[in-house]
């Protein structure tokens, strides 16, 4: 709003040429227009945040402490220092006018008072065109040219009015922003009875049953822009997808990843959110919360067999986030926010190999009790049938793995190595050597892993085979 540019001194109609429009719209809806041109004002002018106030009376108050509203605001032109402020609602000067044309469709008396003038409405003939009614601004001197900023008199609004219109704009929300980024900001999740909202620029657009989050698109795209229709109100969400999907995928916070990959799980069930059908988004939440936790990425089949990898994680403090099989396809070749590769249950048996370090014993260093049992080594290979090529050399190592996660490791069969290792306090005993031995030879017969069902299987027909050399030769 610029300076004053004409001294009123009597009262003065101005043609809002507005005739019977807007029959849908609710003093509600015009409610609102007042409350976001006042927000915008505050905004731009950096005055104090716009009051809504009741007089006695029933009277209801909207008033800004900016530069005063003039009538030439009353033409319908673009704004060009809304559309260049980024955080302001309004653009086009349709907003005040729409909701003068419904206050008087809807018998609401308005009056409007700043230092430059005091406005009221009535309905009169255009002028030299007697049969032709439209709605008038009445502009006559201001009451009080000391006053600052605008105000808006309503007489002949409720309180529900009111707080239905307030109830557009994210600033008179509860929603707590989570984050902010470039794009727009993440808003917590609605109560379970509640609708998700979607907000462009503080303002209600779009009510989503089905969203995990609110959100608050503030870098609206051109067809974003083009969507805003003179409602404001039940934007497709197709003017908006490409803006969530980049406030989502621009979040670094944990906060946000935990509540998507979360949503993630319920995938097999059918109640997942509608955000999480993204693929990006999916994979990028993945992708954020890796930077903050130890997470490691299974689906539910990899959960279900409960492999003994999944154990070991567990007590090395790895968070298990469960995902769609098509999701969990993907993480193996991303990195997260550092560029570490993330942990899948592949990735992590890989790791769980590599953290083997050895300490060698050979024969020799083995006392008298210990070579006994190590000398048994290939009868006992025979009797369970022989070993596979695969397998090179079987060893005796004193150390095993360095960080077991409170897990006993005794063996191990390494096929890049072609060998069996076995910790040496296994020889204490035949039953705990053998018994570990012919563990880690099954592995390598069915390279099948600990706790599948074919890993079960192999052991199962590997002591059958055992059992009947000794039944037969006994």
């Amino acid at each position: 709003m610029a300076a004053s540019r004409t001294s009123i001194e009597t009262e003065l109609p101005f043609d809002l040429n507005v005739g019977e429009v807007l029959e849908h719209w609710t003093v509600a809806f015009a409610i609102r227009e007042l409350i976001a041109n006042a927000l915008d004002e505050s905004l731009i002018t950096g005055t104090a945040d716009p009051t809504i106030t009741k007089d006695p009376d029933g009277r209801w108050r909207i008033r800004d402490f900016g530069r005063g509203i003039e009538y030439h605001h009353l033409t319908q032109n673009e704004s060009p220092e809304k559309r260049r402020h980024p955080g302001v609602i309004g653009q086009f000067g349709m907003g005040l006018k729409d909701a003068l044309g419904v206050f008087d469709r809807r018998h609401v008396r308005v009056e409007i008072r700043s230092p430059h003038g005091d406005i009221t409405t009535h309905r009169r003939s255009k002028d030299q065109f007697d049969d032709v009614v439209t709605l008038h601004a009445l502009v006559g001197p201001s009451s009080d040219p000391t006053f600052v900023g605008t105000e808006v008199i309503l007489d002949g609004v409720s309180d529900d009015d009111i707080d239905t219109a307030k109830s557009y704009f994210l600033r008179y929300s509860n929603d707590e922003i989570l984050e902010t980024t470039p794009s727009g900001d993440v808003l917590a999740s609605p109560a379970a009875s509640a609708s998700a909202r979607v907000y462009v620029k503080g303002l209600l657009v779009a009510e989503e049953p089905n969203f995990l989050f609110s959100y608050n698109i503030t870098n609206l795209t051109a067809p974003l822009r083009r969507a805003l229709n003179r409602e404001r109100t039940n934007v497709g969400r197709g003017a908006y997808t490409d803006r969530v999907k980049a406030i989502l995928t621009a979040c670094e916070s944990s906060t946000v990843a935990t509540t998507l990959t979360k949503d993630l799980t319920a995938f097999s069930s059918g109640k997942q959110h509608d955000e999480l059908a993204w693929r990006d988004v999916a994979l990028h939440a993945c992708r954020v919360l890796a930077t903050h936790e130890d997470v490691l990425f299974i689906t539910a089949k990899q959960l279900e067999h409960g492999t003994p990898q999944i154990e070991y994680a567990k007590a090395e403090g790895y968070r298990l986030v469960v995902v769609p099989d098509d999701i969990a396809r993907r993480l193996a070749s991303l990195t997260n926010l550092n560029g570490e590769p993330l942990v899948d249950l592949g990735a992590y048996r890989k790791r769980w190999n590599d953290s083997f370090e050895f300490s060698f014993v050979s024969r020799d260093d083995l006392t008298e009790a210990e070579r006994q049992w190590y000398d048994l080594t290939p009868t006992a290979i025979e009797l369970a049938g022989g070993a596979p090529a695969a397998v090179a050399e079987i060893l005796v190592s004193e150390t095993m793995r360095l960080d077991s996660g409170g897990f006993s490791v005794v063996g191990v069969w390494e096929p890049q190595h072609q060998r069996i290792v076995i910790r040496r306090d296994q020889l204490a005993s035949p039953r705990t050597y053998f018994g570990t031995l012919l563990h880690e030879l099954t592995h390598a017969r069915s390279g099948e892993t600990d706790g599948t069902l074919a890993f079960e299987e192999a052991l199962t027909s590997l002591i059958g085979a055992l059992a009947d050399r000794l039944m037969t030769s006994s």
